[in-house]
């Protein structure tokens, strides 16, 4: 099993940035330009609840595994095959204080099945083109947001 991960502080603290990125449907802080909806009028932060997000030119749907306020953390899977070579994918995304500055250490993970061949191109892929984009974009969001 692959497992890509990546981590950043952020000059926020915990609870501020939980209360951006804690609603499943709530996908617009990872710069992401799509439309996020969760499916049959469930709620962003109920387990089995399923995400749908629509790009301009893909459809993907993910299932929220767990969502934890007292751990700041939501895990999800996607509910079909994913749109890269990878089997059983699950990631979590994570908010942890960091005491001594006030700020915010956060962290997001995958862990996945793939082909020998695609093992170091997918943890590349999920590590620098996908969370460190993504919580880059949280960074930027937070500063705009105040």
């Amino acid at each position: 099993m692959a497992k890509a991960y990546y981590s950043t502080v952020l000059d926020h603290s915990a609870d501020e940035v939980w209360s951006v990125i804690r609603p499943f449907d709530h996908y617009g802080w990872a710069g992401v330009p799509s439309e996020t909806t969760i499916e049959d009028g469930r709620k962003g932060d109920q387990v089995g609840s399923i995400r749908r997000v629509v790009t301009h030119d893909s459809t993907i749907r993910q299932i929220l595994l767990a969502h934890s306020d007292t751990e700041r953390s939501y895990s999800y899977a996607f509910c079909s095959q994913p749109p890269m070579p990878a089997r059983n994918y699950s990631a979590t995304i994570r908010v942890t204080p960091v005491t001594d500055s006030q700020k915010a250490f956060v962290e997001w993970w995958a862990t996945f099945d793939c082909a020998t061949e695609d093992y170091d191109k997918l943890i590349n892929h999920f590590e620098n083109k996908g969370f460190a984009i993504w919580l880059g974009a949280l960074r930027q969001f937070m500063k705009k947001a105040g």
